[in-house]
């Protein structure tokens, strides 16, 4: 088998959501930052019409396909993400013909972090230079959405790529989802003696297993019944609560609503450089996905509630639920002592060990050769 030949090498990052959970497919507002953990292609143009993909933590073993035989559902795992690139890329009109492409990322999987997201990104950036193609950063994630909605099956919203490939060092993204507009908006925890603590509780996160799909159906049909396009377009929101039966549909149309006025907020405080006051925002927001949106677990609670009461200022569970990874806003002295006490409280649960790391607002993606 012939050696893989890269072209250069191209990275996008994870994300971290401060604030703005299920409001993307909603059109409403996010505020992401990226991370240092980043996903790398390494990327080689073929001639053959054959797409080879290997990882460097699927050690020597390689997958090997035409081009042609691309389709939904064809790949699962890892392999579907560039592979679905190629697939999104060509069904979009572009002439993407063969590749090499190896993939190392440090992206925790199943964290909550986006790492498929990341993944997506590095590649379809790597096919926008290589190819020559001028596509925005805008276009290039819905490319990389199109991966997970069209090729994978989840029908998730933008916020993950436009995360993965708009954002800035020391800031974060306040992205408006109706019109893909977005602005950086200065995010420095260090600056105010604090630190944004990740927590990975390890608990199973798999959006793939119907829970995400049914969340999002949900808020399509609300919207149907309230008579607009999606929830962005809600203009008196106890009227529009008033107006649905009382029941799961009217609590998760709350969290929507209540979740864009929380994003708002926290925004205007970081505007101000008052990073402390988000932190009752963010355990705001972590009470609304628990009890209206109902996509938390025993694990992300016991994360939180623990922060919470070693005096984190704020704490919620990130990403889509069900799962993954909580974050939260601790002072740099109390670091050591959530860590530990959140540990504690995982064993005496007796739940997987969780991992923890820091979280630094850090560059979207590029190309690094």
């Amino acid at each position: 088998m012939s050696e893989f030949v890269a072209e250069g090498v191209w990275a996008a990052p994870g994300r971290v959501n401060v604030i703005g959970e299920h409001t993307d497919y909603n059109n409403g507002f996010v505020l992401p930052i990226a991370i240092p953990h980043t996903a790398r292609a390494f990327v080689g143009r073929r001639a053959d019409g054959r797409l080879r993909l290997a990882s460097t933590h699927a050690g020597s073993e390689s997958v090997d396909l035409a081009v042609a035989d691309l389709a939904p559902g064809a790949l699962s795992g890892w392999t579907a993400y560039p592979a679905g690139v190629v697939w999104a890329m060509r069904a979009a009109g572009y002439d993407i013909g063969g590749a090499d492409i190896r993939i190392d990322s440090d992206v925790p999987v199943g964290a909550g972090l986006s790492s498929s997201a990341a993944l997506s990104c590095a590649v379809a950036l790597a096919f926008d230079d290589l190819y020559e193609l001028g596509l925005d950063r805008v276009e290039l994630a819905r490319i990389a959405q199109r991966v997970e909605t069209d090729f994978v099956g989840v029908p998730v919203g933008m916020l993950d790529q436009m995360a993965s490939l708009g954002c800035v060092e020391g800031h974060a993204y306040f992205l408006d989802c109706r019109d893909l507009t977005g602005t950086h908006v200065p995010f420095d925890c260090a600056g105010a003696g604090l630190r944004l603590l990740v927590v990975d509780t390890r608990a199973r996160h798999a959006l793939v297993d119907g829970g995400y799909a049914e969340r999002r159906a949900s808020c399509e049909e609300a919207a149907a019944l309230l008579g607009v396009p999606s929830l962005r377009e809600v203009t008196d929101p106890d009227a529009a609560l008033a107006a649905l039966p009382d029941g799961p549909l009217r609590r998760r149309v709350r969290h929507v609503l209540t979740e864009n006025e929380r994003v708002l907020r926290v925004v205007d405080a970081l505007r101000n450089g008052d990073v402390r006051a988000i932190g009752p925002e963010l355990t705001a927001s972590h009470a609304s996905m628990r009890d209206d949106y109902t996509i938390s677990c025993p694990e992300l609670d016991t994360a939180v509630d623990t922060a919470l009461a070693e005096g984190a200022l704020g704490a919620r569970l990130v990403g889509g639920g069900f799962g993954g990874s909580a974050i939260a806003l601790v002072d740099e002295t109390r670091c050591a002592e959530v860590t530990t006490a959140i540990e504690k409280a995982f064993a005496a649960r007796s739940f997987t060990p969780p991992r923890f790391f820091q979280a630094v607002p850090s560059a979207g993606a590029r190309r690094e050769r």
